[in-house]
């Protein structure tokens, strides 16, 4: 059990909050870095950190989650640290935030509660906004008893077809409105999809290689998209980068980009969200769409901050989300970002220099800003979407113009020769394009 203090002195327009974590049999080291990832969720949403208190236990109070002893010494910190709400590191029981709440007099939000709110603040487009609404009410349905005292009042007699029904319960009438809006969303996000997988549909029919941009939340992912597009974006770069910034989950919405260096097969390059420790179940099943970008993707970059000494742990947190997603059985690059701040804490200390870029195996350490770790993260993309391919000579008639068409906009070509007898053409094939291409074959290395 530990407290810990910040800056006592009020920021203008800024909201304070104290953050409590309870340890209940887990590794100090754990527990740490758990509180260490709190606090940049409540920086996310651009709250302020006034304080930290902690307490072990060896197991959660049923009421009050932390016991009564310590509720009351949180009480006392809200006004010598001129804060307003509490911050939970886990997620509470809607008795205990309405426990909570009668003792402390303030607000009071859990994890769950508080992604959802960085979530509802950065989504932008009309799918991750409904995605968001949804996962809210499905949080808040078993939470209406404690959300406001007026719940309790009885409804009735204001006129709305809503409120009609004399002596029923406000709770009820809310609850009704929410569970026909989850209704309503869900049929939105239903006519959503569809629009998603016919342009999924239309993606995966023009043959172009996938690849997605995969891994834990801030390492890095918008920053290889933006670069990668300034670089070998087909369109302007300034109208097709996504946001990049130093928080968690900055970006929230999908974006998939073409990218065709030369010299390499273009790909369409998709930019997903984040992941992140204890990721909401809600979340997950309200983004599932989204996220199973993942799913028809050739290659997946998982993009991991390689300057955070928990990035380890951040690899089996995104390894656990691809399988739940069932996205875990496709070829993986991992792409360790940011090798250049490791490469000078190696000089500062006296240790052996890493080079920048470095490839082995699957594996690419980078610089996402560098233009020849681009380059190289380019190479094993081709590497990787060449494994299982064979060189093969074909014969095309003259009337065969689209197979010719559809192997160069795919960059498999390797020569094309025009002959009286037709397009003779080499190029890379998989095995399912030997197959469909099978009578034009003359020739397989």
């Amino acid at each position: 059990m530990k407290n810990e203090i910040y800056d006592n002195t009020p920021k203008l327009d800024k909201v304070r909050a104290i953050l409590v974590g309870l340890n209940v049999d887990r590794n100090e080291a754990d527990f740490e870095r758990s509180m260490d990832e709190l606090k940049e969720l409540v920086k996310a949403l651009d709250l302020e950190v006034a304080a930290v208190t902690t307490q072990s236990l060896s197991y959660p109070d049923k009421s009050t989650y932390i016991g009564s002893g310590k509720v009351e010494e949180v009480k006392a910190s809200l006004d010598i640290f001129d804060a307003n709400i509490i911050v939970f590191n886990d997620t509470l029981s809607p008795m205990q935030i309405r426990n909570l709440e009668k003792i402390l007099d303030t607000e009071v939000i859990d994890r769950t509660g508080l992604i959802l709110q960085i979530f509802a603040q950065r989504a932008k487009t009309r799918e991750a906004r409904l995605q968001v609404e949804s996962a809210q009410l499905q949080y808040m349905l078993p939470r209406l008893a404690h959300m406001r005292n007026s719940l309790s009042r009885q409804g009735g007699g204001s006129g709305r077809l809503s409120n009609k029904g004399s002596g029923e319960k406000q709770l009820e009438l809310d609850r009704r409105r929410i569970e026909h809006r989850m209704s309503e969303l869900s049929h939105e996000l239903k006519n959503v999809e569809k629009e998603r997988t016919t342009q999924r549909n239309r993606r995966l029919r023009s043959n172009v290689a996938r690849v997605s941009l995969v891994g834990y939340t801030n390492a890095g992912k918008s920053t290889v998209m933006n670069n990668l597009l300034r670089l070998y974006g087909t369109e302007s770069a300034d109208d097709k980068t996504v946001l990049e910034k130093n928080m968690l989950f900055a970006t929230l919405d999908t974006a998939v980009r073409k990218i065709a260096p030369s010299g390499h097969r273009p790909f369409l390059l998709t930019d997903t969200v984040g992941f992140i420790s204890e990721l909401p179940h809600a979340l997950v099943k309200a983004f599932r769409s989204t996220l199973e970008e993942a799913k028809y993707a050739d290659v997946l970059l998982e993009v991991i901050d390689f300057s955070d000494p928990e990035y380890r742990f951040h690899m089996e947190i995104t390894e656990k989300t691809l399988a739940e997603i069932g996205a875990g059985d496709i070829p993986v690059i991992y792409v360790f970002n940011k090798a250049d701040i490791v490469r000078k804490e190696q000089e500062e200390n006296g240790h052996l220099v890493m080079d920048i870029p470095k490839t082995s195996a699957d594996r690419v350490y980078i610089c996402a800003k560098d233009d020849d770790s681009l380059e190289a993260l380019v190479c094993a993309i081709e590497e990787k979407l060449s494994e299982g391919e064979q060189e093969c000579e074909l014969m095309l008639p003259y009337t065969e113009g689209r197979i010719v068409a559809d192997l160069q906009d795919r960059g498999v070509v390797k020569e094309t020769k025009y002959e009286p007898s037709g397009i003779r053409i080499r190029a890379m094939l998989q095995r399912a394009d030997i197959s469909v291409y099978s009578d034009y074959i003359v020739n397989e290395s």
